[in-house]
This record gives C-alpha cells, sequence and structure tokens, in this order.
C-alpha cells in the first residue's frame, strides 16, 4: 500500500474518531437532560471545543503515522540489507513521499468529491430550516458535513489511488 493510501486511511480514521466523540458526547448531554436542544451557546462552544481536538488529534494521528512509516522503513531496510543505515533510510522515506502529477490530480479530484459533500450538507442545512427544525439540527447538520466531507474525500482518494485516475 503507498504512502498516499495510507496517509488517506489515517485521515478517515481521525475524521471517524472526531464524528464519533462528538456524537457520544452530544448523546450523553442530550440523554441526562443537562441541555436544551435550542441552546445555541451550548452547541457553539461544544463544536468549537471539537474542532480543537480535531485539530490536535489530526496532528498527533499525522505525527505517529509518519513515526510508524519510519520504523517500518527501517525494519524493511534491516531485514533487505542486514543493516540499517541512516542516510539510506532518509533516501527510501523521501522517495515514497514524492508527490508527482497524478497525485496532485488525485487530491484535487478528492477535494472537489468532499467540497461536493459539505455543498450538499449546507443546502440540507438550509432546508431543516424551511422545514421548521431547530436551530440545533441547522447547526450540526453543518458540523457533520464538515466531517463527512472530510471522509467522502479521503475514501476517493484512496479509491482514485485503487483505481487510477484519467484527466477527464
Amino acid at each position: 500500500m503507498s504512502y498516499q493510501e495510507q496517509r488517506s486511511i489515517a485521515t478517515m480514521i481521525t475524521a471517524l474518531l472526531i464524528t464519533g466523540a462528538y456524537g457520544v458526547y452530544v448523546y450523553g448531554k442530550l440523554q441526562t437532560g443537562a441541555i436544551a436542544d435550542d441552546d445555541m451557546r451550548f452547541w457553539a462552544g461544544t463544536m468549537l471545543m471539537f474542532i480543537g481536538i480535531g485539530i490536535v488529534v489530526a496532528i498527533a494521528v499525522q505525527l505517529i503515522f509518519h513515526m510508524l512509516l519510519s520504523v517500518a522503513v527501517a525494519v524493511r531496510e534491516k531485514t533487505r540489507n542486514g543493516k540499517c543505515d541512516d542516510n539510506e533510510m532518509q533516501k527510501t522515506i523521501e522517495s515514497e513521499m514524492v508527490t508527482d502529477e497524478r497525485d496532485k490530480l488525485i487530491e484535487l479530484k478528492a477535494v472537489k468529491v468532499g467540497f461536493i459533500v459539505v455543498g450538499i450538507g449546507f443546502v440540507a442545512a438550509l432546508a431543516s430550516q424551511v422545514l421548521h427544525q431547530s436551530s440545533a439540527v441547522m447547526i450540526n447538520i453543518m458540523f457533520v458535513s464538515f466531517f463527512a466531507g472530510s471522509m467522502v474525500g479521503s475514501l476517493t482518494q484512496f479509491y482514485l489511488y485503487r483505481k487510477g485516475v484519467t484527466n477527464g
């Protein structure tokens, strides 16, 4: 599996973890009756908190991912050559992380799909207001659509690395 595919999987896992943690946290608060459905101050604070948590977790996951990648390369070089030279390991890591035109095209297509998901979520959030849903429903639809956009974008990127991509 290529570096880009592994990175896409790490991003998907991060989005799932954050969205799942948000859902569990909010569900617990709603079940205990600790908040009212339309307490916008609670919703805004909770979403800001989970955005911050999401940023920290994403950075941590990427750091761990790159450390594990380095260890995997070192082990592979050690088993292949019987030794682990730092310069050779650095060259191997850099060669695996090379980004070419194909990678950029795949990334652009994945970002496009992610933005489409976010756009659909935004329209759904507006439609929830037309259908007389609470403001909390609207803001949650928008919040979840951003994580869904990230997830679908990463899934698209993974798919395109497996399937291949054309300029069309």
